[in-house]
């Protein structure tokens, strides 16, 4: 069993310089804990998740850029997750709007090579599969 996540979450990027938060847009108009819950679809860059400050990935274009122009020394560039999946595995079992909901094991790749994981999801109380 999982905490629930919510509006507020904590999340980390091992290619990002800053924790970011998630947002959740209250659509479903579900609670848990006073706040609106997330689902697996909640990974849209700059609406739900916000950039990780600065990027370390090679594979990152602007850091890429960066990088060749500094004559190979690491220069990270601009955050701007590319996130082609929704989180996974999510909730098997408990669904909001007809999706899975988002449990604090879930996980979502950047296209960067950056594995977003969530190290807070905002909900003690209550708790989902």
């Amino acid at each position: 069993m999982g905490f629930p996540v919510v509006t507020g979450a904590m999340l980390a990027c091992p290619m990002g310089a800053a924790p970011s938060t998630l947002s959740v847009l209250p659509l479903a108009m579900v609670n848990m804990e006073n706040k609106p819950a997330a689902t697996i679809m909640d990974n849209i860059p700059f609406v739900n998740i916000a950039p990780f400050g600065v990027c370390m990935s090679l594979a990152n274009p602007i850091t890429a850029a960066q990088t060749a122009a500094a004559l190979g020394v690491l220069t990270p560039g601009a955050c701007i997750p590319v996130l082609p999946a929704p989180w996974a595995p999510g909730s098997p079992t408990v669904l909001i709007g007809g999706k899975p909901a988002l449990n604090n094991s879930s996980m979502c790749t950047c296209a960067y090579g950056g594995v977003i994981t969530i190290t807070f999801g905002g909900a003690t109380t209550e708790m989902i599969p």
